[in-house]
């Protein structure tokens, strides 16, 4: 099942993979994951730049310093 979104042009946005990359973490985090899994690499990488609820980026960055993914 993929993630539908009315509001937003996907493949206009997927022509700029970083902006894609930063919107699908972002859709993923705040609306379910839907049976996904997160990339910790990359949500690591933009965890500083993602809009998302400050409860979730609280947990998440307890889950991420907890993570030994090197």
């Amino acid at each position: 099942m993929s993630m539908r979104n009315w509001s937003v042009d996907e493949a206009q946005l997927q022509k700029n993979p970083q902006a894609y990359e930063k919107w699908r973490l972002e859709q993923l985090i705040n609306f379910g994951l839907n049976g996904e899994k997160l990339d910790l690499v990359r949500l690591r990488a933009r965890m500083p730049e993602l809009d998302i609820d400050p409860h979730r980026r609280a947990y998440l960055e307890l889950l991420l310093n907890g993570q030994d993914i090197d």
